[in-house]
């Protein structure tokens, strides 16, 4: 009877886990200037195997991105696919499932990454809310110098990126 208790209780952590995710977003990318950068943007999006699809919107140069299913999200790859084509990210707007997500002091954890909260307020995050990332090399240099003053670099495991919501 104990082995199953504790049956039961890893299958409720783990599928708590499994609700945490990205599930889509929201990539602006500057330079683009015809639709033959795009589709090579596009292309090169693809290759990334926790990416599920991508939809480019040429008038505003923003791809929507949908994100595999319980497949961690690196988002330096994905500033790295943009750089390779020769372009660069202007803005990268997430959006994170947060059942069962703890936050403390402004900071959760995401496939091995930690994420800050730049201006949180008091009010549970639940369900999926939009998160804009304001690092260097995914926000404009007005935005990340806005920001940069306000980040608390603490110390955490694997890379920080500072958001907002």
């Amino acid at each position: 009877m104990k082995a199953f208790k504790i049956l039961i209780a890893i299958l409720f952590i783990t599928t708590g886990v499994a609700n945490a995710q990205f599930t889509k977003a929201e990539l602006q990318v500057s330079g683009l200037t015809c639709s033959m950068c795009s589709k090579a943007t596009e292309k090169s999006l693809r290759t990334l195997d926790f990416i599920g699809d991508v939809k480019a919107d040429l008038n505003r140069n923003i791809f929507l991105i949908t994100f595999k299913k319980d497949v961690p999200v690196s988002l330096d790859l994905i500033s790295k696919k943009v750089q390779g084509s020769g372009f660069f990210v202007n803005n990268l707007k997430l959006y994170f499932n947060f059942n069962n997500v703890k936050v403390a002091n402004n900071l959760f954890s995401y496939g091995g990454d930690s994420y800050y909260l730049l201006n949180n307020s008091t009010t549970p995050l639940d369900g999926s809310v939009p998160l804009t990332v304001v690092d260097k090399g995914f926000a404009p240099a007005s935005v990340y110098k806005k920001y940069n003053q306000a980040a608390d670099n603490k110390s955490t495991p694997g890379r920080t990126y500072h958001v907002t919501i």
